[in-house]
């Protein structure tokens, strides 16, 4: 059986190229496919020797260090690639690698980390933080999202089936695409991860300071709770408003970055770990479980496929709050503290496990067999 993997684009070794790692393990012999590669050669162990077959998008000006910038050019690009000859496709998508064009002798099976969430529902905000919202350069940004939206919805026909990596993705696909999509969830490495029964009385958030992620939620939240230590681990742009949320209260703490074998210690000796965030998936919060400790989230998003709560398990794993505010999370960290003993180490890893490597490629094999007709 002839494969090919399709690739939006290399140039760092992230979540996407882990999902892609998965799927080279799957079919080894298959022609990888990309618009382009920029990754350096210190990341590219993991493509064992491929070289991956890219479009023009490789070739223009300025490309390997501004390829985004051609994103308007992105689905033309994706449509040069022949793929003639081959009996399945598989493309691993978050933005044009889903509109790659097959023959109607291979089936195409699309792994959908998310619509172009830029020209859907979070258009507003990426202009927004582009500043893009007025002028002359702001109306071509909007005429460009709208050209994207018609070919991203036109194009969400071509895929014969569809994975999505979580129950809100696989919503978000059913709204913006009219599409039904099979969830199968992104493979995180827990293997790399040890669980801690001994916990310390701290309570931990590890993430990039970026207005979405809410770190200054957390800090705020915890200055009124002078009891409940809370370290932050993390840096970015809004580490001067997270800093003003915390204000001087003795019982938050700043690590700023830390190296993963510090952070590994921190997640696995924390009481629990909090996720603000609205995610697509959310692999951090299943790393955390891996360690064996529980998670205290945002249920909105790809938490409410990973948090096992006391409502929904007998081996619950973590508390999901319905509101974004400190009233919401000061209510879980107090309701956490009453039921601490109901949250067990065991139960965390085992739930952890759910969402390993070997799931992920046997949940691939199987549904590209069921596709193709072997299962």
């Amino acid at each position: 059986m002839r494969v090919a993997i399709v690739h939006e684009w290399l140039d760092t070794y992230a979540g996407s190229e882990r999902v892609l790692e998965q799927m080279l393990a799957v079919w080894p012999e298959a022609d990888l496919y990309a618009l382009c590669d920029f990754l350096p050669e210190a990341e590219r162990g993991f493509l064992g020797g491929r070289i991956p077959r890219t479009t023009f998008i490789q070739r223009l000006p300025f490309a390997r260090r501004r390829f985004r910038m051609y994103l308007g050019l992105m689905p033309l690009a994706i449509e040069t690639l022949d793929l003639s000859g081959y009996d399945l496709v598989v493309s691993s998508s978050h933005a044009v690698a889903k509109g790659a064009i097959t023959g109607p002798g291979t089936l195409h099976l699309a792994y959908v980390h998310s619509p172009m969430r830029y020209a859907w529902d979070l258009q507003a905000q990426y202009l927004r933080e582009a500043g893009l919202e007025r002028g002359l350069k702001g109306a071509y940004a909007r005429w460009l999202l709208h050209r994207l939206r018609l070919w991203d919805h036109a194009s969400a026909a071509r895929p014969d089936a569809i994975l999505a990596n979580s129950r809100y993705i696989a919503e978000r696909i059913r709204k913006v695409w009219r599409r039904e999509a099979e969830v199968l969830h992104p493979p995180v490495d827990t293997d790399s991860f040890t669980p801690v029964a001994a916990k310390q009385d701290f309570y931990l958030i590890a993430s990039r300071m970026v207005p979405y992620k809410r770190v200054d939620l957390a800090a705020a939240s915890f200055r009124r709770m002078p009891d409940r230590r809370l370290v932050i681990v993390g840096d970015g742009p809004q580490m001067r408003a997270v800093r003003q949320a915390a204000g001087d209260a003795p019982n938050i703490s700043f690590r700023g970055h830390v190296g993963k074998a510090e952070l590994v210690a921190l997640m696995q000796s924390a009481r629990a770990c909090l996720h603000i965030a609205e995610e697509d998936f959310g692999i951090a919060m299943v790393e955390a479980q891996a360690c064996g400790t529980p998670m205290l989230a945002f249920g909105r998003g790809g938490s409410c496929d990973i948090v096992r709560t006391p409502e929904e398990s007998d081996a619950p794993t973590g508390l999901l709050f319905a509101e974004q505010t400190a009233e919401a999370l000061i209510e879980a960290v107090e309701r956490f503290e009453r039921n601490r003993g109901a949250f067990t180490p065991a139960a965390c890893r085992a739930n952890a496990e759910r969402f390993s490597a070997a799931r992920f490629r046997d949940g691939l094999r199987a549904a590209a067999a069921r596709h193709l007709g072997h299962g």
